[in-house]
């Protein structure tokens, strides 16, 4: 079994299309997989409850059928920080209740579970805490996803750094185009390699679906990581 956390190099960047990606190309690979997704604001009203978009397509992706609540114990009405949006709905965000939810998906005995964060690395839950020390709990691998726009490289190498410091591996890192009129973008995938010393997973440019998308990655890389539960 495998868990990484998919954190981005800031908001909308793509972090659900590459895990859905990542999970499309391990089931074709014939291994079971479930997403998680922690906290989610954002959420619309339904007959069911409050609904993520990218949870539902996490849930929707997972070869092992799951409850909505076991995706995102998690979810808050306001589109804004989570911490605030927790605040909004007079809730607290608890590390404890995040790591219970995730130890009872590993008990589903996946052969990948994808954890996505929200935003970018140093997200905050309330009380000085950030989404960060949970995945340093676990010692969680991080795949991370650039977003191809103008300030990538200072982002992704300042992300880069902070996830390093933590004490956290890197298991890779994809390019992923948001911009379809991004200048240089060679030029600026070019130096994110440069720059970026970690698995290389690949460039995604602008495509339909998960489908397509899981041409231009090569997930070799996290196939060598292991965990028990």
């Amino acid at each position: 079994m495998s868990a990484f956390f998919v954190t981005g190099t800031d908001t909308e960047v793509g972090k659900t299309f590459i895990s859905r990606t990542i999970m499309h190309i391990y089931e074709q690979k014939r291994k079971t997989c479930v997403g998680f997704k922690p906290v989610a604001s954002g959420c619309v009203d339904t007959p069911q409850g409050l609904r993520n978009e990218d949870a539902l397509c996490l849930q929707d992706a997972s070869t092992i059928n799951l409850r909505y609540e076991e995706v995102n114990p998690f979810a808050f009405r306001e589109a804004v920080a989570p911490h605030l949006a927790a605040q909004s709905a007079g809730r607290k965000i608890c590390l404890k209740a995040i790591a219970d939810s995730y130890e009872k998906l590993l008990k589903k005995q996946a052969d990948l579970t994808i954890i996505e964060g929200a935003g970018g690395w140093r997200l905050p839950i309330g009380e000085k805490r950030f989404m960060s020390d949970f995945v340093r709990q676990y010692d969680i691998p991080v795949v991370m996803v650039v977003g191809v726009r103008l300030g990538c490289i200072n982002h992704a190498c300042m992300t880069a750094e902070i996830i390093h410091q933590d004490g956290l591996q890197i298991a890779g890192w994809v390019a992923n185009h948001v911009d379809a009129g991004m200048p240089f973008l060679t030029e600026n995938v070019k130096a994110l390699k440069e720059h970026l010393d970690m698995p290389f997973l690949g460039e995604v440019p602008l495509v339909k679906g998960p489908k397509e998308a899981a041409h231009y990655l090569d997930v070799t890389p996290l196939l060598q990581f292991d965990m028990v539960a």
